[in-house]
């Protein structure tokens, strides 16, 4: 038996009154957009995605309506652009959770021949949770998800309860693909799994269903300026209740009338609150991009240290931007390592216009895995997949039978933006013709890959 207590409000859009801004100086008003800025960017770009995904049906990227798994079945293109630096080896299906009113329960199949996963995301973008090959093994099973409002217990049949600290979550399905042959058997797992409120698992009456209206997002380029963006993040805000360790951080941001259900209108910002808003916006890219040169691209921070629950995060707010903009959604390390190429073996930033690079992976050497690996390229500055005349955005492991080995057996990728010959072209990862970006996915890492005991290769300019 299962009892429910969920007193979840119905968050609605914030009203058109003036903002709570004149606790804040223009000084300190744009030191505290700064720090909001960087604190809500990953709210507000999820948002934006989850949006066009649950809400917006006349969105080419709409999928279908939340509490349902929706499948993909085929890898993405670059025709896909609602997420940045998209994989392209796993069929994805998705689910975007409602968990205001009561759980939801996940089940999943019983996948015992290839990689799967269940990655779940709540509204800060903390991966909080896994289901699948790696995480929970390879039976059939009924998971709960349950948001931060529920005091119910679960009833028999569940496996584990998954708890979400905010009232919306987006769970991401991941399921290996070994080529085009085998889409029929993907199509066959994705059919199985299933979600459903916990009302209609137990066969009890379903608990009223708060309404609530969605706002409309910014473009990804107008929430990088647009101060409309501090009215969205007061909006999800009322999704996220307060987390123990951010409570002085919210009564600072309240001096600048950021909190949750309080309004933002922008048109009653004086002159002077105006430009202390966009001075402090502009900061936080400033911020973000001196993060990214010194730590990101020197190779001090990684994928593993930008993905992961709040705990293993610490509240390091610019590095969760970090990962937002550069590969948002992104797996914790346990689940997948993302060794990144923004730079050539002398620190040069990669360009497919100017030269043509190679990757070598010794003999014997190739991403030490449990599951399998790629490499994925993308065009900058948009961080997506790119355009090219044999249709190939990665190299991966299903591809190893037919990669050309060198004489003594290790194998070179050719990146570069003109086809390398005939000979060459299996090798070939076709990269745009200027600024681009690689990253290497190593699914189920093994220890050596996480230790850095294994190192990926560098990309080495080579003579055009």
């Amino acid at each position: 038996m299962f009892s429910s207590c969920n007193k979840a409000p119905a968050p609605t859009a914030a009203s058109q009154a003036k903002p709570e801004t004149a606790q804040a100086t223009p000084a300190e008003l744009r030191t505290i957009i700064k720090e909001a800025y960087t604190y809500g960017f990953p709210m507000v770009d999820s948002y934006r995605i989850q949006y066009s995904y649950f809400v917006d049906q006349a969105n080419p990227e709409y999928k279908g309506g939340w509490n349902e798994v929706h499948n993909v079945a085929r890898v993405f293109t670059p025709q896909d652009k609602a997420i940045q630096t998209p994989n392209s080896d796993t069929p994805y299906s998705f689910l975007g959770a409602d968990l205001r009113a009561e759980p939801l329960v996940i089940s999943v199949p019983a996948i015992a021949d290839r990689y799967y996963s269940l990655q779940f995301i709540d509204m800060y973008t903390h991966n909080f949770a896994y289901v699948g090959s790696r995480a929970t093994g390879s039976e059939a099973g009924h998971y709960l998800l349950a948001g931060p409002r529920w005091q119910g217990t679960a009833p028999e049949g569940i496996k584990s309860v998954i708890r979400s600290e905010t009232d919306l979550a987006f769970v991401l399905y991941r399921t290996q693909l070994f080529g085009a042959g085998d889409l029929a058997n993907v199509r066959k797992i994705q059919a199985q799994y299933k979600a459903q409120p916990l009302s209609r698992f137990a066969g009890t009456p379903p608990p009223p269903a708060p309404a609530v209206a969605f706002i409309k997002p910014l473009s990804a380029e107008a929430q990088k300026t647009s101060p409309e963006f501090f009215g969205i993040l007061n909006f999800l805000l009322q999704f996220t209740p307060t987390h123990s360790s951010e409570k002085a951080l919210m009564e600072r941001f309240a001096q600048a009338g950021i909190g949750a259900g309080k309004p933002f209108d922008v048109a009653a910002l004086s002159p002077e609150q105006r430009q202390a808003v966009q001075e402090g916006m502009a900061d936080a890219w400033k911020a973000f991009a001196q993060y990214k040169a010194e730590m990101i691209d020197t190779g001090k921070k990684g994928s593993a240290d930008g993905f992961g629950t709040r705990e293993f995060l610490g509240n390091d707010y610019m590095m969760r931007m970090s990962s937002a903009v550069l590969g948002i959604y992104g797996n914790s390390k346990e689940e997948a390592n993302y060794p990144a190429y923004f730079t050539d073996s002398e620190g040069k930033p990669l360009d497919g216009a100017a030269n043509r690079y190679t990757l070598r992976f010794e003999p014997g050497k190739l991403p030490p895995v449990n599951s399998f690996w790629s490499l994925t390229m993308y065009e900058l500055p948009a961080s997506l997949l790119t355009e090219n005349p044999i249709n190939r955005y990665l190299v991966n492991s299903p591809m190893e039978p037919d990669l050309v080995r060198d004489a003594d057996g290790g194998i070179t990728l050719y990146i570069q933006h003109e086809s390398p010959g005939k000979k060459k072209e299996a090798n070939w990862l076709p990269a745009p013709k200027g600024p681009f970006f690689m990253i290497m996915r190593e699914y189920w890492p093994k220890p050596e890959a996480l230790d850095e005991t294994w190192k990926a290769p560098p990309a080495v300019r080579t003579a055009q």
